[in-house]
């Protein structure tokens, strides 16, 4: 077979040659540090044969530079090895499966009855995997018929992956009927398992246990609860160290914990999955709100407000009813009529568009509301701020003319920068995503092609890097999305902007050309902060909750230094909020030093102390949060020019 190499290279060699001859044909140093071969985006086994498919192809051999298939390959490995381990020290224990997961691996077992699993076991496993680890033990694969395997299992009193055997001879694989099985032992431990895995457990560098929980068998609450044991393995200790620093810096920088701490919003089971907001909180997002609509007013958008609650043939209509009925929050009217919470905005303003007779003059229409929302998210599912049932999207529509359309796509990236801008982040926050047609789409292929290519063009035009997301499009047209990172390297879609050609069609919706004809509008999607909830969850990770000064809830915290000083801080209170400045007056009988940590715990951005010659001289003793005590300013001159710099929303 010839075979195609990475760097363009060609290679001939026998059919039935394996993922280590080839390794072995290019080069000694690349065998040593093989850990598998990649054929047609498939990962398999360095000594599995060469697939017919290979013949032609470009090969890749993985290496412990490939990134996240080799992190796979060695946590997946670690898997093995942790059940390996737990095996040789709790005899009687049943396991079920181990797969590798973002951060790491698990693997879920049912142990012998009075045995319990917690943290404190963790040492005692960990030291025994690594015996395993220190063994250089292959990972040897094995195929048997079913009828074998099952046989093989039944005797060990493996239940559950004699269930996983019955259920793939009953279900198939692929839409393949099974009839043989693979298994792959390292040690003494033999697993029912499809690969791939490296050439030995050497190839793990470092592992690391992280915690317990219970997980149900196969996600169903009506079968036997396991006991899920979560860990992560890395090629080096080094790499496992940086990962658990990054861990405990992410805790201190978790959004949960700060929004807890700054007093900005809570969560509580009267309303799963909705935040309550504070004073404090609600002034955070209201200000946010605020930039949109004037950054979206100076852009030439109009805002809008449109219904919660939608008859089913509004939802029907769009789409949404066949597509997204199962994330909606449904009810009924006193005559048994459906109706849906909107879980997004687009068809209240497709109804409203058409409420008006548009001329091609008219256009581009561009519609905004800051909508409340409701999806029904799964429980499991919910996270904090990210991921919650109930939120408001900084959402808009525009209605434009084919021409004018990949102007408006322009004008939208631009919006979304100066946006991002003022916020600090810069293009290494950001990753960009063209993602492309679903397989259960409306629309004809040449409306995918041709919006597609529109996304395309635009992105390069305005010098964006971007990844392909294949499959990631709306049912209705593809999208440029936004992607930002948490603190703990999560990826979550904040900005979105989308082609529509079908809800146009589906609503009948015109406009009045100049050839005084009827013509179609195309509709663009287009949100920026996203959820300002998910937003406001970034912004505390990314800042760890120390807010740029103009969104900070209280921008100065006036401190008296005793009972006789109050009535000057609140006169300072006064003139703050004239120059329009958040202030609060800490009238606590608490020392000023007191005060002064409270503060910075606060993450208030300054800290007006007034004492006796203060008071007397109408100044205040300033401490920035950055800069520590710059000096007596006098208070007027102060707020001023503090107004100034909140006005401009600088950082």
């Amino acid at each position: 077979m010839k075979i195609s190499l990475p760097d363009d290279r060609q290679l001939e060699l026998p059919d039935g040659a394996t993922g280590t001859d080839l390794a072995l044909e290019i080069g000694p140093g690349l065998a040593r540090a093989a850990l598998a071969v990649k054929v047609n985006g498939e990962v398999r086994d360095l000594g599995r044969p060469l697939p017919p498919e290979a013949d032609g192809t470009v090969v890749e051999i993985v290496t412990e530079r490939s990134g996240r298939d080799a992190l796979d390959l060695i946590r997946h490995d670690a898997a093995h090895v942790l059940a390996a381990a737990v095996m040789d020290l709790y005899p009687g224990v049943k396991i079920s499966i181990g797969p590798a997961i973002e951060d790491g691996f698990y693997y879920d077992f049912q142990f012998p009855e009075g045995v319990s699993i917690n943290e404190e076991n963790f040492p005692a496993i960990e030291a025994e995997m690594k015996k395993h680890m220190k063994a250089a033990e292959e990972f040897d694969r094995e195929e048997l018929s079913v009828a074998d395997a099952r046989a093989r299992f039944v005797a060990e009193g493996q239940d559950y992956k004699v269930e996983l055997i019955d259920d793939l001879v009953v279900n198939g694989q692929n839409g393949a009927a099974v009839e043989h099985v693979s298994l792959y032992t390292n040690g003494p431990f033999t697993d029912l398992c499809r690969g791939p895995h490296a050439p030995s457990t050497k190839k793990i560098g470092a592992v690391k246990l992280m915690s317990v929980a219970g997980a149900y068998w196969r996600g169903d609450s009506t079968r036997q609860q396991l006991t899920r044991i979560y860990g992560t393995a890395f090629f080096s200790k080094k790499e496992l160290k940086e990962y658990l620093e990054l861990l405990e810096q992410a805790k201190a920088r978790d959004h949960r914990k700060l929004g807890k701490e700054l007093g900005l919003y809570y969560f509580s089971e009267a309303a799963p999955g909705s935040a309550f907001w504070s004073p404090a909180g609600t002034t955070v997002f209201n200000q946010l709100v605020a930039l949109s609509r004037e950054m979206g007013s100076d852009r030439g958008y109009t805002e809008v407000k449109t219904p919660q609650l939608f008859d089913a043939s509004l939802w029907k209509k769009s789409g949404h009813w066949d597509k997204y009925q199962d994330d909606m929050f449904l009810t009924h009217t006193g005559d048994d009529h459906a109706m849906g919470f909107k879980p997004m905005n687009c068809p209240g303003h497709y109804e409203l568009y058409g409420q008006t007779r548009w001329s091609h003059k008219d256009l581009p229409v561009r519609f905004s509301e800051p909508g409340l929302l409701h999806r029904n998210e799964l429980s499991g599912a919910l996270h904090g701020l990210m991921r919650v049932r109930q939120f408001c999207q900084d959402d808009a529509h525009l209605f434009v003319t084919e021409d004018q359309l990949q102007d408006e796509i322009t004008a939208c990236i631009e919006f979304a920068k100066a946006t991002y801008d003022l916020f600090g982040f810069t293009d290494a926050d950001i990753k960009y995503e063209l993602s492309t047609r679903p397989e259960n789409r409306l629309g004809s292929d040449e409306q995918w092609d041709l919006a597609e290519g529109i996304l395309k063009t635009a992105l390069e035009n305005n010098g964006l890097e971007y990844e392909i997301g294949e499959g990631g499009g709306a049912f209705y047209g593809p999208k440029i999305d936004y992607h930002f990172t948490d603190s703990l390297k999560r990826s979550w879609q904040l900005g979105t902007v989308q082609i529509d050609y079908q809800a146009p069609e589906r609503f009948d919706l015109t406009y009045t050309g100049a050839d005084n004809a009827d013509h179609r509008p195309i509709v663009l999607h287009r949100a920026l902060m996203g959820s300002y909830e998910r937003f406001i969850g970034i912004l505390l990770e990314h800042t760890a909750g120390d807010l740029p000064l103009w969104l900070a809830p209280v921008q100065v915290r006036i401190l008296p230094i005793s009972d006789r000083h109050v009535d000057a801080a609140k006169e300072a209170a006064k003139l703050a909020r004239e120059h329009g400045v958040r202030a609060y007056v800490d009238e606590r009988t608490e020392s000023v030093g007191r005060k002064i940590r409270d503060g910075e715990l606060a993450k208030s951005p300054y800290m007006l102390v007034i004492g006796d010659r203060e008071a007397e001289e109408g100044t205040v003793s300033v401490r920035a949060r950055h800069e520590g005590d710059l000096g007596s300013r006098p208070v007027g001159e102060f707020l001023g020019e503090l107004g100034g710099v909140v006005s401009r929303r600088e950082r």
